[in-house]
């Protein structure tokens, strides 16, 4: 396949048995494999897939852990997350790519790859905020941002950010962001002392987008005794473990993980895109800055640094 944005490619070749998609067709890769005829992929309660099992780790093809890529001199190249969507050509079984509609312009449907549908499909999917809820986010990356996104959507009243960066609270209000909590300027309480007192007792619905235990430990605290609920989506960046109170499960909190939000991909990512088409989802948003492939460096400088949310990266520019 062949790219045009970031993680969004154009299908050059199909090879024999594929059915699905053809030469021509605009298809998302995705790192989350979705083959539909396994018991998980038929289910409703999760997105796992049992036939390919997601590694962090997957270098390969799922089907036969080979690869299908050689440098110049002949020696194995691997396939990141089963996607290896930052090269000009590659190769990608079947299970990881979504067939989307031509009519979503191309740097947007990138955006449905990894991030976008993560956050939307967590506060959609996963909590399944109602109307009136109240929500923090701890993290107002791509992630934490489109958590924001769907919350909104769904007609939360009150959209709680928790970051360290000032800029992003006027980022965030595009998205819904109603309050903004920095905790490196609330002297004397803590984050959840904060957001219990602004929810009334602790925020129904948590979401930890950073993907550090202490800041887990934070959503937990702060989400309502009785129905709270933290949603894990960061992936923890140390291996460190996740201690909570066991006190404050059996009087009703929980905590939930999910992977890509809870979405699955290949019906999931389709409906996400007729939903920007039909103007009801933000993307453009998103999108801060458009660089040339041979200028990748800088767009995960600018990321790195906090100045950007998404960078398209071109690969004919």
């Amino acid at each position: 396949m062949s790219p045009s944005g970031k993680s969004m490619h154009m299908v050059e070749s199909a090879g024999e048995n594929v059915e699905e998609v053809k030469e021509g067709d605009i298809v998302v890769p995705v790192f989350l494999p979705n083959c539909k005829e396994c018991r998980d992929c038929k289910s409703k309660k999760s997105n796992n897939c049992s036939v390919f099992k997601y590694n962090k780790y997957s270098l390969n093809m799922p089907r036969d852990q080979s690869s299908r890529f050689r440098d110049m001199k002949g020696e194995v190249v691997h396939h990141f997350f089963s996607v290896s969507s930052f090269a000009q050509y590659t190769v990608v079984d079947v299970a990881n790519v979504v067939k989307i509609s031509q009519d979503l312009p191309l740097d947007k449907a990138c955006l449905l790859s990894c991030g976008v549908s993560t956050g939307v499909g967590a506060a959609w999917k996963v909590a399944e905020v109602e109307e009136g809820s109240t929500v923090a986010i701890f993290g107002l990356g791509s992630v934490g941002l489109a958590v924001a996104e769907g919350a909104k959507l769904r007609g939360a009243s009150k959209i709680i950010g928790v970051d360290l960066n000032p800029k992003k609270f006027e980022i965030g209000k595009n998205f819904g962001v109603t309050d903004y909590v920095n905790p490196a300027t609330i002297d004397g309480k803590s984050v959840s002392e904060v957001i219990k007192d602004l929810t009334d007792g602790g925020a129904d619905y948590c979401f930890e987008c950073i993907g550090l235990a202490s800041l887990m430990q934070d959503a937990f605290s702060s989400c309502r005794e009785g129905w709270g609920q933290t949603v894990i989506l960061g992936m923890e960046m140390h291996g460190s473990p996740l201690s909570v109170n066991s006190y404050e499960i059996l009087r009703g909190k929980t905590v939930t993980g999910s992977m890509l939000g809870g979405v699955k991909p290949k019906i999931d990512i389709p409906i996400l895109a007729r939903k920007y088409l039909d103007k009801e989802l933000n993307l453009d948003g998103f999108i801060t800055h458009e660089l040339s492939f041979r200028d990748i460096n800088k767009a995960f400088d600018l990321l790195l640094e906090g100045d950007s949310l998404r960078s398209i990266i071109w690969m004919d520019k």
